[in-house]
């Protein structure tokens, strides 16, 4: 194909549309910042770099994430197949070794024959002219955040994400923290669990509303997602929130009690060589000697080196339904598409996602052909018209069940399983019929 698109950003979004361009017959110029810059939350120079956690979520079909990685791998997903070669024992989810994944990732984009990486340059503003995909995910710069702007006016909107510490292996107590999954749910104990009982979790509650936190800038307002709100901004909201949430104990056992813990903290393994684990669920903006003070009151913790402390970076996004047409093309610059997260897509499976649905439907555009939507029952399909529902105050979203068509069917007699089941055959059925439409090349 004589057309060559640009894709700006090598996120996860950015290197999922490019590498189904490629594969589609479509010269791609891939344009990347780093090395010679980086946001405040990168610490890598590959790409596809995992900035926050290591994990996609929940592997299980009755999982929406889970149906839609699922959805992915049978449509040729690079991301996934980097997923997949790289990953570490998580219990019922998918985690990943982050630097494997980002290598196998920035090797099959860089070999590609029909893609061209560019590194070292930023881009600031939207381009004039040219075929343009924009796929620089949440952490946009502030000068092409700013362009933007321009373009879509005021419904140009941020929020807060946060990233949660990773601690090395061997600073961990293992006569405390004990290795198992909930309810051994995913076979192999893939967990490390540091137990705490009533008293420890009220002093560690206390102490985490009491900590020294990093203040936003003056003009900036603070807006967190909601499933991704700090560890802190939580126990804010009652004593009991916690062990509720990230800190439940249920389906655990403390082998030194044989009981169950009041509450506990999970760690996940980072690395496939199991050197660092990943606190579930504890992205902070607390300040970093206050984030050593306060975990280290964690049973096990207590000489705990962290690798990477918590923060928190602001997220970019735009109002989709209003400003992109059904292309993910902006309105105002038709010639300009948006991809992954900038779109209201939160996650990293579904920023991959959106860059696929994406570089499907501009390939189609290229071809000739009117695009071809993935099936409203997908979870493919199902999240990316979540992006094209106008709505009062449109926020990033997770896939959930609720953007999916329920079943249509007979309900009788059928449990909410059983409805699930069908949901999922459905779905599955209809995408591998798309793909098949699509006829993409292996």
């Amino acid at each position: 194909m004589s057309a060559e698109v640009t894709v700006v950003g090598a996120g996860l979004a950015g290197s999922e549309c490019a590498f189904q361009l490629a594969r589609r017959g479509v010269k791609v110029r891939l344009v990347e910042q780093k090395p010679a810059r980086r946001t405040p939350a990168q610490q890598s120079d590959a790409f596809a770099e995992l900035v926050c956690s290591n994990s996609f979520r929940g592997e299980a079909l009755h999982n929406a994430v889970g149906l839609l990685k699922e959805e992915l791998r049978r449509g040729g997903s690079l991301v996934m197949r980097a997923g997949e070669a790289s990953r570490v024992p998580a219990g019922g989810a998918f985690a990943v070794d982050r630097e494997r994944f980002s290598a196998a990732i920035t090797s099959a984009l860089s070999n590609h024959p029909n893609i061209t990486v560019v590194t070292s340059v930023e881009v600031e503003r939207l381009p004039e002219s040219g075929c343009t995909v924009l796929a620089t995910g949440p952490l946009t710069g502030e000068a092409l955040a700013q362009d933007l702007e321009s373009v879509v006016s005021s419904r140009h909107l941020a929020y807060y994400d946060a990233i949660a510490p990773v601690v090395s292996a061997d600073s961990i107590d293992r006569s405390i923290a004990f290795s198992a999954s909930r309810y051994d749910k995913g076979g192999d104990a893939a967990y490390l669990n540091c137990p705490l009982d009533q008293a420890e979790y009220e002093a560690f509650v206390a102490a985490l509303i009491s900590a020294e936190k990093v203040a936003p800038r003056e003009f900036e307002k603070v807006r967190y997602f909601e499933g991704c709100l700090p560890i802190e901004t939580m126990a804010e909201r009652g004593p009991m929130t916690l062990s509720f949430g990230c800190m439940k104990p249920v389906g655990l056992v403390d082998p030194r009690t044989g009981r169950m813990p009041h509450a506990v903290v999970q760690l996940r393994q980072e690395d496939v060589g199991a050197t660092a684990y990943n606190m579930v669920g504890f992205q902070t903006r607390m300040k970093w000697p206050e984030q050593q003070r306060v975990f280290r009151m964690i049973p096990g913790l207590a000489g705990a080196e962290f690798q990477r402390f918590g923060s928190v970076h602001r997220n970019t996004f735009v109002n989709a339904p209003v400003c992109l047409d059904d292309g993910s093309a902006l309105r105002e610059r038709p010639h300009v598409r948006l991809a992954g997260q900038i779109t209201g897509v939160e996650g990293y499976v579904e920023s991959t996602a959106h860059g696929f649905v994406v570089a499907t439907l501009l390939a189609d555009e290229l071809e000739g052909r009117a695009p071809r939507l993935p099936p409203a029952e997908t979870a493919l399909g199902a999240l990316y018209r979540h992006t094209r529902t106008p709505r009062d105050d449109y926020q990033p979203s997770n896939v959930v069940w609720a953007m999916v068509p329920p079943w249509d069917g007979s309900r009788k007699k059928l449990s909410k399983n059983a409805i699930r089941d069908l949901q999922v055959d459905r779905a599955l059925a209809a995408v591998d019929t798309y793909f098949a439409e699509l006829a993409l090349p292996a």
